[in-house]
């Protein structure tokens, strides 16, 4: 963390409280996790600050309550029309201060427009249900309905691999519902989160509605998790720091999306041919840096060897470099702790039976992308989340074993499975403990619309706009006295 000079070269980025830039005592370099550049000057937050962000937003909740769908929804379609026109330097945002490569920043640009068009339809359609009150001796006389109403302050803490899209997936939401909201975007990933809370401003957002305050976990994440005016919180990221937020949030509604070291299974009679491209997309997409990446693999025995080789064969060809570049593949991590990690447990494997098929070692600094096959499932590559480019692949005699494999794990994010059997599928799907079975695809596959969640470790709660936005609101009973 460094002093603010007057002379830096870098240009300063404020936090976003009550529809103003604000500036702070102190400022902290981000650099660029490729190249190392510093990239920014972002300002660091204290207690105080978050404080008056949640005093901004409290003080604007009856506003958002009270502004009827349709604006909102405008609010939010104004939103969509400006990141369209936006759309490359938004990319290029992503892709400066997260090294995601270009082509994937693109993509989570055009998820990132979806994702707010969806919130704008669903801000028209928040409904309740009529209730058969004379389905009971006492109800006879009396009618009945629920409302949904906002809960208040979304509290939203959020991560660094998809700065943008998963930014969206907590405001579109909150704002369809008539919410106001309080956002800590990643340290690393805070160019994203305010270049859209700039957007929202010109789109017509009121003053308080959207504050956006950059500065570490431990001062900002606590601040809001703690404050008694914060009705919900939204988090995604790691289980230890989403624990210690349920642990802290008292009576708040919290919603949770946590790891995962997600699973494919391969069954018997698959095209190899038709799945490797997916394959490769689910496992080395953004390095890997996907809660629901395909991390372990369980290839039925019948096309175990088939599918190693052509996998490898198709992680080799894979181009390493710039995230700038148009056709860069794989770049670097979002940091060199992470790199470390990831190589420790690497070399882990070397004192097992695994076997190391393709990378395992950097090129460039950048971690290449790594396939181990006989690997243990004690060890960290398997049972923990990597979170990186590293995939295990290992051989099964049947669905049934791939099924005990799968959900021998403390993560229950998303599992894939691959087969030509009904009955495999269905087998799969009501076995697999997971928040989400995608038959024939990868379990990285996500749409923006659809419910997204797990269990166990994965988290509690489920995002996608629909759901959100239930999540997001409380429900309210009126009953009428006929008599």
């Amino acid at each position: 963390m460094s002093k603010l000079v007057n002379n830096v070269k870098t240009p300063k980025r404020f936090l976003m409280i009550n529809g103003e830039k604000v500036e702070t005592a102190i400022y902290a370099p981000l650099y660029s996790p490729y190249s190392g550049e510093e990239i920014a000057q972002i300002a660091m937050a204290d207690k105080e600050l978050t404080i008056k962000a949640i005093a901004a937003a409290y003080n604007t909740r009856g506003v958002m309550a009270k502004m009827p769908a349709y604006q909102r929804a405008e609010i939010l379609e104004k939103v969509v029309e400006l990141l369209k026109e936006k759309a490359d330097e938004a990319a290029e945002i992503i892709s400066r201060e997260s090294a995601k490569p270009i082509m994937f920043a693109k993509a989570e640009v055009a998820r990132t427009i979806e994702t707010y068009k969806f919130s704008a339809e669903e801000a028209k359609r928040i409904h309740g249900e009529t209730i058969s009150f004379d389905a009971a001796i006492g109800g006879v006389g009396r009618i009945g309905y629920t409302l949904r109403e906002p809960i208040g302050i979304i509290g939203a803490i959020t991560p660094f691999n998809f700065p943008m899209n998963l930014v969206a997936h907590k405001v579109g939401p909150a704002i369809a519902a008539g919410n106001t909201i309080v956002l800590k975007p990643a340290s690393q990933t805070p160019l994203s989160a305010l270049f859209i809370a700039e957007l929202f401003e010109e789109a017509g957002l009121p003053a308080g509605a959207l504050n956006v305050v950059t500065g570490p976990g431990g001062v900002v994440g606590d601040a809001i998790v703690e404050d008694d005016r914060v009705s919900m919180v939204t988090f995604t990221g790691s289980p230890s720091v989403g624990i210690g937020i349920r642990n802290k949030a008292g009576l708040k509604k919290t919603t949770l999306e946590l790891g995962s070291n997600s699973a494919l299974i391969i069954d018997k009679e698959i095209d190899i041919d038709q799945i490797i491209d997916r394959c490769i997309m689910g496992a080395f997409s953004n390095q890997g840096q996907v809660c629901i990446s395909l991390q372990r693999v369980y290839a039925h025995e019948d096309v175990y060897e088939e599918f190693v080789a052509k996998f490898t064969e198709a992680a080799q060809k894979l181009k390493i470099g710039d995230p700038l570049e148009p056709d860069t593949y794989i770049s670097a991590l979002i940091s060199k702790g992470e790199i470390e990690r990831v190589l420790g447990w690497i070399e882990e494997t070397k004192g097992s039976n695994a076997t190391i098929t393709a990378g395992g070692k950097l090129q460039g600094g950048i971690l290449e992308p790594t396939i181990i096959t006989n690997a243990d499932h004690s060890l960290n590559v398997s049972c923990q989340e990597a979170f990186a480019p590293v995939v295990v692949v290992n051989k099964v005699s049947s669905i049934k074993e791939a099924i005990k494999l799968v959900n021998a794990s403390r993560f229950g994010l998303q599992a894939g499975i691959y087969t030509n059997n009904v009955k495999n599928a269905l087998y799969a799907s009501q076995e697999l403990q997971v928040g989400g079975v995608i038959i024939n695809d990868v379990p990285t596959y996500r749409v923006d619309q659809m419910p997204y969640g797990g269990v166990k470790e994965s988290g509690t709660g489920r995002e996608g706009i629909k759901y959100a936005v239930e999540e997001m609101t409380e429900m309210k009973l009126v009953v009428w006295n006929q008599s």
